[in-house]
């Protein structure tokens, strides 16, 4: 029988989850398809602390937590980009890279991007010294001067997350005022490390590898003035937080929007055509903010599952909700300190951890090797000794092998060792798998370490079966660099479809790199952004990347 869910939800963020748990909660069949990572904007989101019963929270665990109720409401997820929709009628049909979905109601919640500005030199320099996520790109500015673009509240508050890596921080705000919360412009205002210019606007940034230099205009008095890099620090920061832009351009011709690209609901969320509802930062509304999207969720929920009932019975379904079968999931682990720290060599596990860890573990079908080279002089190589420790012991069919520096230099030149700390991967079969980490897996990238295991040692996660004939059909040497910080929330994805590439086809080999701890080859690369995938020591690309997408990168 061809599959029609109940309701289809399009992106993944606070108002999509919200939606799939009220849907879920009423027993309705529900998938939510995200093109990205679930939990959209707020995954950006280092500190949460206005969300209700959330105190000291942030972006990324409240998303995570959102996701778990979701999946305890049995609600599907699928990842995929929607390329084209067809919402008129009974049967609502959405156009998506996996194949078509079909769904009785459809709840968009695609919500908004970074909106650019449009500056000289704003595309060419992103990365290179133009940012929009100071908890990702934050750390490579340490010791430099940045200016920070905008006047609401996301502008406020990174520059005062800023203050910690950055020399001096300069708010430029085109308005005469700040437009967020008066609390928070006032911690702004009064931090010794901030300087803001109000009725500001940046013209230009330009440079020769980095930004090194910027142009600015007072838009009242129509004066301008330039900056430029210290000469010992030779570069400075531009983060841009000047509010989101609508992901609207695919509903243009088909929903109701203002001229601002927003699209038009009433206060039950219903667009222009039945059965189709709008959540969260893509309508139009006073406050955006997480509370907010989440209301938008539950209300346009509620109000499908209204619309499916009466569908149904006039159509004469009678079909009964069946719980679809839950695929086991390798679930995030989450790096929360809460547990009390017990026997074991490596402080980046808790118990909760090893617990997490174990389980996943435990799955493994085929042996793994890690093998690590330990330079006694480095402090970074002997925390990924402790912490390899610590794992292989957790799981039955983790082989562990450490050498120190110059031990066995026939394996060093073997397997190419270059820089330290370092730990590469054996199948069961003790052959490289193509995949290295330089750098200690702690943070989010605990999670692409542990992938990777798994993936060798299988079952692994699926993957599509014309992304893995294309990786198959790779011919060429290739060498693929990801450089990540453990702060970033993007990185891990990236890590970890670059390694799948590389254990599915042998003539690719993968490397994550923890960049902050290689300053040669961040000075290399000119890398001021992360995720960053350098292809074989000369190509360098900026941002989230999935599978597909670098496949067509090395093709």
């Amino acid at each position: 029988m061809e599959k029609i869910y109940d309701l289809v939800i399009i992106g993944g963020g606070p108002a999509g989850l919200s939606a799939g748990i009220y849907a879920g909660r009423a027993k309705l069949n529900t998938l939510i398809i995200e093109k990205d990572e679930l939990g959209g904007q707020v995954n950006k989101t280092y500190e949460v602390s206005n969300y209700p019963g959330a105190r000291d929270s942030n972006g990324p665990k409240l998303m995570s937590d959102m996701r778990a109720q979701a999946d305890d409401f049995n609600v599907n997820f699928l990842s995929a980009t929607v390329l084209g929709v067809s919402l008129n009628g009974d049967t609502k049909i959405l156009q998506t890279d996996k194949g078509d979905v079909k769904g009785r109601s459809v709840i968009i919640a695609t919500g908004a991007s970074p909106r650019q500005l449009g500056f000289k030199g704003e595309k060419e320099f992103t990365g290179r010294g133009v940012a929009y996520c100071s908890t990702c790109d934050g750390q490579f500015f340490e010791g430099l001067e940045v200016f920070v673009i905008g006047a609401g509240f996301a502008a406020a508050e990174e520059a005062i997350f800023l203050t910690k890596y950055a020399t001096k921080v300069t708010v430029i705000a085109r308005e005469p005022e700040f437009t967020c919360a008066k609390s928070i412009a006032d911690k702004v205002l009064s931090h010794p490390k901030i300087e803001v210019k109000f009725n500001t606007e940046i013209i230009e940034a330009s440079g020769d590898d980095m930004v090194n230099y910027a142009k600015f205009t007072n838009n009242q008095t129509g004066e301008s003035f330039e900056y430029h890099a210290k000469e010992e620090d030779g570069s400075f920061g531009v983060f841009v937080f000047v509010g989101y832009a609508p992901q609207s351009e695919l509903f243009r011709e088909v929903l109701e929007m203002d001229p601002a690209g927003y699209i038009i609901t009433n206060e039950n969320m219903e667009t222009n055509i039945p059965g189709v509802y709008v959540a969260g930062d893509l309508r139009p509304k006073a406050l955006r903010q997480i509370v907010t999207a989440v209301s938008d969720g539950a209300i346009a929920a509620t109000a499908a599952e209204r619309y499916v009932i009466e569908l149904k019975d006039r159509l004469g379904i009678k079909d009964e909700y069946i719980p679809p079968k839950k695929v086991e999931k390798v679930a995030p682990i989450s790096s929360s300190s809460e547990n009390t720290l017990t026997a074991g060599r490596s402080s980046l596990l808790n118990d909760g951890l090893r617990t997490q860890l174990q389980g996943v573990l435990s799955r493994m079908e085929k042996e793994v090797t890690l093998i690590t080279i330990v330079d006694e002089q480095n402090a970074k190589s002997i925390e990924l000794r402790d912490l390899l420790l610590d794992i292989a012991d957790l799981g039955e069919k983790i082989n562990l092998e450490v050498y120190t520096k110059g031990q066995n230099k026939d394996l060093e030149a073997q397997f190419n060792v270059e820089r330290y700390p370092i730990v590469f991967l054996l199948d069961h079969a003790k052959t490289y798998s193509g995949v290295k980490f330089y750098g200690v897996p702690g943070g989010h990238e605990l999670n692409s370490f542990i992938l990777a295991i798994y993936n060798l040692a299988g079952p692994g996660q699926a993957i599509n079966e014309q992304v893995l004939t294309d990786i198959k059909d790779l011919n060429q040497n290739t060498n693929i660099k990801v450089c990540v910080s453990l702060s970033c929330h993007l990185c891990p994805d990236v890590v970890v479809a670059a390694q799948r590439i590389a254990m599915e086809n042998k003539n690719v080999e993968t490397e994550m790199i923890d960049i902050s701890l290689f300053k040669e080859l961040k000075d290399q690369y000119k890398v001021m952004s992360v995720p960053a995938v350098i292809i074989n020591n000369e190509k360098v690309y900026f941002g989230a990347k999935k599978i597909d997408e670098i496949v067509k990168l090395i093709s």
